[in-house]
């Protein structure tokens, strides 16, 4: 059986428990008798669905359907890049459309708490850098990254953003190290690779949708020809 099909039916059989609202499915039993499966073969995909998340099953309580988080999109991610069916080259792409089309939306959304907080982070970033705190100043970039999901708050973009982070997280680990080492940078000023956040950061102070699609794009062309070969 279809594991999609077999969702659809679980939660037509699926029965909400009074005073907690979480999804009761019926025993083993009851279900290998509604959708005409051995018991055997019901169990075996039950298993995978509690694998990739969907199932919470415990030993004496029962079994609830549940929605997963990001989990079963990194283990996809990763099993697809182990099996050399998807590239860093198409995970970087993905990461960047995306990216930009959060970066739009936020102008729209934000409020003056996250442009401060977005704006603190990259003043973080920038002081880590020229200190020569790689760690700190990932950290810093990374969380800036992450805010600017949560100041648009679209549960799939957040979803896809959490399925990629778990494979590109090493990607800019890597990428921060070839700016430190490549990047020119002035006295006094910081890389151009840190310095194009707060483009980002006064587009979206500015409420200027166009503006930050554009400062985002153009993080993304300075981080490229920072770091090329």
């Amino acid at each position: 059986m279809d594991l999609s099909f077999l969702v659809r039916r679980l939660a037509e059989e699926a029965v909400p428990e009074p005073g907690t609202g979480r999804l009761r499915l019926p025993t083993e039993r009851e279900l290998g008798a509604t959708l005409a499966v051995s018991r055997g073969s019901l169990r075996e995909q039950l298993s995978m669905l509690e694998t990739l998340g969907f199932l919470d099953r415990t030993q004496g309580r029962g079994s609830y359907l549940q929605v997963p988080d990001a989990g079963f999109l990194r283990l996809y991610f990763d099993f697809s890049r182990q099996l050399d069916q998807l590239t860093y080259e198409q995970f970087d792409a993905a990461r960047e459309l995306l990216e930009i089309t959060v970066a739009e939306a936020a102008a729209e959304l934000a409020t003056d708490d996250d442009v401060a907080e977005l704006r603190g982070l990259v003043d973080r970033m920038v002081r880590a850098a020229e200190a020569g705190h790689q760690g700190a100043a990932l950290e810093a970039d990374l969380e800036f990254h992450r805010r600017l999901f949560t100041v648009v708050d679209n549960p799939i973009f957040n979803l896809m953003r959490d399925g990629l982070a778990h494979v590109l997280r090493g990607a800019v680990v890597e990428r921060r190290r070839l700016a430190a080492e490549r990047e020119p940078a002035a006295a006094g000023a910081p890389r151009p690779s840190d310095a194009v956040h707060h483009e980002v950061v006064d587009a979206l102070a500015a409420r200027d949708p166009d503006a930050a699609r554009a400062a985002m794009r153009r993080h993304f062309l300075v981080w490229r020809f920072a770091t090329r070969s």
